[in-house]
């Protein structure tokens, strides 16, 4: 990556939300915010090359969208109010921030808002704000990018046909949005964890930790709340793993062949305590949420000394408790791995394969599809289910380890 790759990609990292989250506040309208910095990237992909990198990229950035913002304004000529407005220097005092004083998390709240259904509201957040394409996030909802698109267009129709404000929250605000905040940042983690494109490495450090970042400013907003220190355990207790997830030469390695001294003993330690804390609410009789029980099967996972000594019975209670609260067919499947080392594989086999009309386009389905006929002696099925889980998988390092499985079947 070259000097000037290197910074335009630092820039939209740093750069972005605090643009938007500016043009946004100026000119009342996300989707004027969001193109007009989206141009100005794309400017600086022109220019800077030639022309060199800016001394203070933030400001090229925001004076840039500012000038594409007020240009689309002039082109449609029928906003002679905002017009006015946008010719504002930027001088003036600053509006104030409400509750959030971070402008990525400020403005994923404010995005999350309660008037859209849940589905549009995290999917328009992850677009504009948290940085993912539209594929991506079509494939974080397990559906195609055009109709996800559709989806997304349908969201921000709604913003300008029922005139839903682009307003600061308060804090009496965050409670009835923060479920939307955190299925936001939990998709961002994901897809950072494990990276869904084929053009990015097999994990985004740079999308985990900036999940993992936001997660702990919510956990100081709303200290009681158990779903916050939930999704931030089960986020530290993944992160703790990275440096074992992927191998010298980029393959994903998977839980029973990790080198568990390379796990970040800190940030378990940290996982372990919030799970603690749940655990002693739950005993108080508060119910624990879907990312509170995520973050104690991990916490089962981290503390295992090795994967023989894992505590399975104790990892498919807790699905069990898991799919009671949240029955989706990616919960079933997981649910199932447990199974297998419990029940077997075939007993395990039979309740993936009916998930296979839900999941039939999950690359997941067919990999652990694969593993459980490969350990049922079944190799000519379980190569044939490697296949697909390899054509279906976008991630570089999980395509090299499923083809190095495959390629293993005698």
């Amino acid at each position: 990556m070259s000097d000037v790759e290197e910074a335009i990609t630092r820039a939209h990292h740093d750069e972005w939300a605090r643009v938007v989250a500016a043009l946004a506040r100026r000119f009342g309208d996300l989707d004027i915010a969001e193109e007009a910095v989206a141009e100005a990237f794309a400017t600086a992909v022109e220019r800077w090359p030639a022309d060199g990198v800016p001394p203070n990229p933030g400001a090229w950035l925001t004076t840039t969208a500012n000038r594409k913002a007020i240009d689309r304004i002039r082109r449609e000529n029928k906003r002679d109010d905002k017009h006015r407005e946008a010719q504002m220097t930027y001088d003036d005092p600053p509006e104030p921030v409400g509750a959030i004083d971070d402008d990525r998390l400020r403005l994923i709240f404010t995005c999350c808002h309660p008037a859209l259904a849940m589905e549009a509201r995290v999917a328009l957040t992850l677009r504009m704000v948290g940085g993912l394409t539209v594929p991506e996030i079509a494939r974080a909802f397990l559906v195609q990018g055009t109709t996800m698109e559709r989806r997304i267009t349908r969201a921000k129709a709604k913003i300008k046909a029922a005139r839903i404000p682009y307003r600061m929250p308060s804090a009496d605000d965050l409670p009835a949005r923060v479920s939307g905040v955190l299925a936001v940042l939990f998709l961002v983690f994901n897809e950072g964890y494990l990276a869904s494109g084929p053009d990015t490495d097999p994990v985004r450090h740079d999308l985990t930790a900036e999940a993992i970042r936001l997660t702990r400013l919510i956990r100081a907003l709303l200290p009681q709340d158990g779903e916050v220190a939930g999704l931030l355990a089960l986020m530290l207790l993944i992160e703790a793993r990275r440096a074992a997830r992927v191998s010298a030469g980029g393959e994903l390695v998977a839980l029973d062949e990790q080198d568990r001294e390379a796990w970040d003993a800190e940030l378990i330690a940290e996982g372990h305590r919030l799970v603690r804390e749940r655990l002693a609410a739950a005993a108080a009789g508060v119910a624990p949420g879907r990312y509170q029980i995520l973050a104690a099967i991990n916490a089962v996972h981290t503390s295992a000394r090795d994967i023989g000594d894992t505590d399975w019975p104790q990892v498919l209670g807790l699905y069990d408790q898991l799919v009671r609260l949240d029955p989706s067919p990616i919960i079933a499947l997981n649910r199932a791995i447990a199974v297998a080392e419990l029940d077997g594989p075939e007993v395990a086999l039979a309740i993936v394969d009916g998930l296979a009309e839900v999941l039939a386009g999950y690359h997941a389905y067919h990999a652990t599809r694969a593993d459980l006929l490969r350990r049922l002696g079944h190799s000519r099925q379980s190569r044939a289910a490697y296949d697909r889980a390899i054509e279906l998988a976008g991630n570089t390092g999980e395509t090299a380890y499923l083809t190095r499985r495959r390629d293993q079947l005698r």
